[in-house]
């Protein structure tokens, strides 16, 4: 599923730089916010068709940010893959609790990331 508008939050700079990349080279339009509350604010404004989101990062985390999201009228029905570098179960039933729609691993292999994308898009 191509052509959708994916809003990356995370407060690497490499990470955001390498995850970019790959989806842009896969045919994605990529928007960027480096922390919740810019997260937030730029998937009110823009309105992307999924968000993937980091858990570690400053002021708001990824948790407390995909809560709001889903508590909001205006985005709750964006979904939200959680993109983290933490591998514990307890992260990913948390970030599902969250409304997380899904919950992938940053060492994974890019097609997971694809395949992951293709499953939460068909609902």
């Amino acid at each position: 599923m191509k052509n959708l508008r994916v809003l990356l939050i995370d407060d690497s700079k490499e990470e955001v730089k390498a995850i970019s990349a790959m989806l842009e080279k896969a045919g994605y339009e990529v928007l960027v916010a480096y922390d919740g509350n810019e997260g937030i604010n730029r998937a009110r404004e823009e309105m992307p068709d999924l968000i993937l989101m980091d858990i570690v990062m400053p002021e708001l985390n990824g948790f407390q940010a995909t809560r709001q999201l889903r508590g909001d009228s205006l985005t709750q029905d964006i979904p939200v893959i959680v993109l983290s570098a933490k591998n514990e179960e307890i992260d990913r039933i948390w970030a599902l609790r969250q409304g997380a729609r899904a919950y992938v691993s940053k060492n994974m292999e890019h097609k997971t990331l694809f395949k992951t994308i293709d499953q939460v898009m068909a609902g």
